[in-house]
């Protein structure tokens, strides 16, 4: 156990650039001494959860899947709304739960082994069903899936502020950041190294690595040694979405921003349709959905340098052009579809506008985050996050379902230039929006 320990507090020290193990701000003397061991079991918890979030990626391997299924191509539009709005809804009322909680790692871990039940179920899912009934499998444990993961994040950030110092939780990020470039590009080389398997057995292997994934996140997360918490405190989720919806009647930017913010949804929901074309015009090689996690694992490291200075200079500006590029790229999706000969058959192009996607994508969540918490002072800043991620989960639930049915209608390419259009509002939108910065 020492040798374990003095292991942690090197490898705590190289990845901190600090020799002082216990350099700390704001957490207390028992934390600080537990802190380089909750350093490191913090950074492979990141690792297995997002090892898993790439094999089970809603944008990427879920459409893929219910492509080889033979799904109705209105499903897929409801892949990133559940994923996503599972993740948002969530978060007012399990806000007043944790407060409850003397321990709240316990709940990490139930959304992490929830997970990676969900991951099985959907491995066995890939192997056993079909058609319209292995698509609705499919969709109703995305919702299980999403709302463990919602459980999750709320969970983790309580966690990483009583166990890890300010000075130290950036660094923790960053790191954990790396690790998922690394891995994102990992799962698509390999997967770019089983060009001519087509199977739902490679698919159901994945998935069978991602549960292993979260099960390994949910034990390095039960490691974690934890004080006690105060358990009084905290808001009714109720009287929370009251007094959000007032702000929306009082704040003329507030309602502004989530007007802009619910069309800029049109950058994630285009992203799983463009990988849905790109999968029909070349095959159902699992090579081209390597080629497709290789470009949005490089797209995804690019981004940050790209957006960052950009957003703390006025994040207006980033949400209005990351709409304006998100609108280029659904064009260019829906043009390359209309391409006649052997040019329009390959990954590549649907994947070079794929990962510009992703990188304006980035640039939509970057600013509308940057925006939200500069737009707010820090007696409602938690009322105004809570609020719009609430809000855009709801909008979320109702764009895919409208879209889903648009694109049963009028195929994939012409659903395509009406995200374009969307999007093009939405950077119009945040043009008008004031500056906050």
């Amino acid at each position: 156990m020492a040798e374990t320990g003095i292991s942690q507090s090197r490898l705590f020290e190289k990845l901190t650039g600090s020799e002082d193990d216990h350099s700390c701000q704001d957490i207390s003397a028992d934390a600080c001494r537990e802190q380089p061991g909750n350093f490191v079991r913090q950074l492979f918890a990141s690792l297995g959860n997002k090892l898993a979030d790439e094999l089970s990626s809603a944008r990427l391997v879920l459409p893929w899947l219910l492509g080889t299924l033979g799904a109705p191509v209105w499903m897929v539009g409801l892949l990133v709304p559940i994923r996503e709005a599972g993740s948002l809804l969530p978060q007012i009322v399990v806000a007043g739960i944790i407060r409850g909680m003397p321990h709240r790692k316990w709940l990490w871990v139930a959304g992490g082994v929830l997970q990676a039940a969900c991951a099985v179920l959907l491995a066995l899912t890939a192997l056993l069903a079909g058609g319209a009934m292995g698509g609705a499998l499919v969709l109703g444990l995305l919702v299980v899936l999403a709302l463990s993961r919602g459980v999750s994040s709320i969970a983790t950030k309580d966690v990483m502020g009583k166990t890890i110092a300010k000075g130290r939780r950036g660094t923790l990020q960053g790191w954990s950041g790396s690790v998922a470039g690394a891995v994102t590009l990992l799962t698509g080389l390999v997967l770019m190294l089983l060009d001519e398997h087509t199977g739902t057995r490679t698919l159901a292997a994945l998935l069978m690595v991602a549960a292993l994934g979260w099960a390994a996140t949910a034990l390095c997360v039960a490691l974690i040694r934890e004080e006690r918490s105060a358990t009084q405190g905290g808001e009714n989720a109720w009287r929370s979405i009251t007094r959000g919806i007032a702000l929306l009647r009082e704040d003329r930017a507030f309602l502004q921003f989530n007007v802009a913010r619910s069309l800029l949804l049109s950058s994630a929901l285009a992203l799983p349709y463009i990988a849905l074309l790109g999968q029909r015009r070349s095959g159902e090689d699992l090579g081209g959905l390597g080629i497709l996690i290789v470009i949005s694992g490089i797209a995804g490291m690019l981004s940050s340098p790209l957006w960052g200075k950009r957003a703390d200079a006025s994040s207006r500006q980033v949400m209005r052009d990351a709409g304006i590029i998100a609108a280029l790229c659904c064009l260019a999706a829906a043009a390359i579809a209309w391409v006649p000969g052997t040019w329009a058959s390959s990954i590549w192009p649907y994947a070079l506008v794929y990962g510009l996607l992703v990188i304006a994508h980035a640039g939509v969540r970057l600013g509308r985050k940057t925006y939200v918490v500069d737009l707010a002072d820090s007696d409602n800043r938690a009322l105004y996050v809570a609020f719009s991620n609430t809000l855009t989960g709801v909008m979320l639930l109702v764009a895919g379902g409208v879209i889903g049915l648009l694109a049963h209608w009028l195929g994939s390419d012409i659903l395509l230039l009406a995200l374009a259009l969307c999007a093009l509002v939405a950077s119009i939108t945040a043009h008008r929006l004031p500056e906050v910065e």
